[in-house]
């Protein structure tokens, strides 16, 4: 029989929530009894640290006990991912993951240290969120079609960062939809991209709301579409891309926890309930808010599945893009 990477996936997926199943159901009662470390794979200032903190406030509040933010930004989120993997399963060490660490860095990437699935316990969902398309303030490009017609007469030329591969594949698409050549810029995080797209060092970016739309608002960026379907309540007056001329186009993102894979089943369940819990607290409403996102919480069952489907959507998506694995 021949099995296919999607198969493999969905058997190792299998398996891992066959062994949670067989678990002792009942609760963890003395869980935690030590300050639990959330492990974010991007800098300070992105939206994944921007969520983990608001987080953090909530799941601090109702477990008693201090809730660490620990940033292990670099190499595409994997310097964090591997941290995790290899950390003790007890529940304290938690992964505040994306799309970038769970479903595209092994369509990007030949040799990983480590395995999306096998690695990892499925805990819960918790967010979606869209990008905003930004040139510095001083750019001649005030529309999507005026930059999209710069990319045309100069190609090669004009360059994006990109900190995660949200924000990278997000301009690939757009390169894929407008027929352009932009080069890439990779960067360890979407804050250090901003920092550099401000200081007139690359051109342009699409980059999560969170980091994006502050500078938006403090003008040092200006903002020419955004990537939901939708216009987003905190931009009124900025068009989705789509709008802007570029049909067809939307991209988002996800967040998601995960724990080290053989955590037990009942602290599992307790990490998920503490998670789902704080999405509903006033600082993280504050953060879907302000960026124009969606609280998003699941069963690690259904966060196990949905990630099988990642995966393989991701996959699409790179390999139109031509993005060969590194």
């Amino acid at each position: 029989m021949t099995f296919t990477p999607r198969r493999r996936l969905a058997g190792a997926l299998a398996l891992s929530l066959a062994a949670f199943a067989a678990a002792a159901p009942a609760r963890a009662e003395t869980y935690p009894a030590k300050p639990i470390t959330f492990i974010v794979p991007f800098a300070a200032g992105s939206a994944t640290d921007q969520l983990a903190r608001a987080l953090g406030q909530a799941v601090s509040q109702e477990s008693k006990q201090a809730v660490v933010i620990d940033n292990k930004a670099g190499a595409n989120g994997m310097l964090a991912a591997q941290y995790v993997a290899r950390a003790p399963a007890d529940g304290y060490t938690v992964l505040i993951a994306t799309n970038t660490t769970q479903a595209a860095n092994q369509h990007l990437f030949k040799k990983m240290p480590y395995d999306p699935v096998k690695d990892f316990a499925p805990v819960t969902g918790l967010g979606k969120g869209g990008q905003v398309l930004v040139v510095r303030t001083e750019s001649p490009w005030k529309s999507v079609g005026e930059l999209i017609a710069a990319a045309k007469q100069a190609p090669g030329k004009l360059t994006f960062g990109g900190g995660s591969s949200s924000s990278r594949m997000a301009v690939e698409m757009f390169k894929q939809l407008t027929h352009t050549d932009i080069l890439h810029v990779p960067y360890k995080s979407n804050p250090n991209a901003v920092t550099d797209l401000i200081g007139g060092q690359i051109d342009l970016m699409i980059t999560d709301t969170a980091t994006g739309v502050p500078h938006v608002k403090g003008g040092k960026l200006r903002a020419l579409g955004v990537s939901t379907a939708k216009r987003l309540p905190m931009l009124p007056d900025v068009p989705t891309i789509a709008e802007a001329g570029v049909k067809g186009y939307e991209f988002t993102y996800w967040f998601a926890a995960y724990l080290p894979a053989n955590t037990p089943a009942p602290v599992v369940a307790r990490v998920h309930e503490l998670l789902v819990n704080a999405t509903q607290g006033a600082a993280a409403k504050s953060f879907y808010e302000s960026t124009g996102g969606d609280a998003w919480t699941t069963s690690p069952a259904d966060l196990a599945k949905f990630q099988v489907a990642e995966t393989v959507k991701w996959g699409n998506v790179i390999k139109a893009a031509g993005i060969e694995a590194e």
